[in-house]
């Protein structure tokens, strides 16, 4: 059995759950690398990496390069002698630094490969309607999540699960498939797969204004599987158009309502407390949403200090 000497490379909350668990079962992390320090809010204060908190909390080695080819962190990463790198949440490594270790780089993505390589797996998985994801742990090369896989683990994604909850989850199952990955190359029993491209894998896009914003249009399940699979974070969200004025909303919670209707697709329609949608199947019911400059609230928190007329619409 070969003694791992590992660097950590990760920069999310998402990453943080993996590390601690490294750390907990032994093993030996003599550097952790992360994104730079960058100013954050309203009032543009440098905020940490939630990996830079653990790090420091735990007094573990930290390299927070800003270009991963610079001559003196690539020194630096040398001089920690790592024989293993473990990638989890971070960007994508150039060759020299990807090669450096003896046993290799391997990188945690959340998906089930080959489906959903890219940015963002976890709120696709839900946005596109899967029934299961999972994890999968492979050996990095020159391209974006597609090196030979060591091993994957799935999971059911349940009906009214959000990303937030199912991110929480794979954090877990990610980091039984890390600790086991690392079981295997320390005992030298890795065996790989490699992946194959077809037609009908599906990707991972980075979310942006444009592909978090609600179409009104589509059918009631895909709207719910939109606004689940961005919540809490970066929120799916539509404009309120009432009485002259416009609101840019963010959506959080939702659930269907199926039943036949005349209203106009993207009518608000409001009761004391609640707030429906109409769509062309039926309902979309906004359970926890957010005006501008105000916190998100409970439909009927908000119908305390808003009214609707009966022309309001989403858009």
């Amino acid at each position: 059995m070969e003694k791992l000497r590992i660097v950590f490379m990760g920069t999310p909350e998402f990453a943080v759950g993996i590390l601690d668990t490294i750390i907990k079962h032994n093993f030996e992390v003599v550097g952790v690398i992360t994104a730079p320090d960058k100013p954050a809010g309203r009032g543009q204060k440098i905020k940490y990496s939630a990996v830079k908190e653990y790090a420091l909390s735990h007094h573990l080695k930290l390299l927070q390069p800003t270009n991963l080819k610079d001559e003196t962190f690539l020194t630096e990463l040398q001089s920690l002698n790592a024989n293993l790198q473990v990638v989890v949440a971070f960007r994508m490594l150039p060759e020299v630094v990807w090669r450096m270790p003896k046993l290799g780089t391997f990188n945690l993505h959340a998906s089930l490969l080959p489906n959903y390589r890219g940015a963002a797996p976890i709120n696709w998985a839900i946005i596109n309607g899967e029934t299961k994801t999972g994890v999968t742990t492979f050996f990095i090369d020159d391209k974006i999540d597609t090196g030979a896989m060591i091993l994957s683990k799935e999971t059911t994604i349940y009906p009214e699960e959000n990303a937030g909850e199912l991110h929480d989850r794979l954090m877990v199952l990610g980091s039984e498939a890390v600790i086991e990955t690392l079981q295997l190359i320390a005992h030298g029993s890795v065996t790989t797969t490699l992946q194959t491209d077809n037609a009908d894998i599906k990707t991972a896009y980075k979310l942006n204004r444009d592909n978090c914003k609600v179409d009104w249009n589509k059918s009631a399940k895909e709207i719910h599987n939109l606004i689940r699979g961005l919540s809490p974070y970066p929120a799916a969200w539509c404009l309120f158009k009432d009485k002259g004025e416009v609101w840019s909303v963010k959506l959080y919670d939702a659930k269907i309502i199926s039943e036949n209707h005349s209203s106009p697709i993207g009518r608000i329609t409001t009761t004391k407390k609640e707030i429906k949608v109409a769509v062309k199947d039926g309902f979309i019911q906004l359970l926890s949403l957010q005006f501008p400059g105000k916190k998100k609230m409970q439909a009927h928190e908000l119908l305390n200090g808003i009214t609707f007329s009966e022309e309001a619409q989403a858009e």
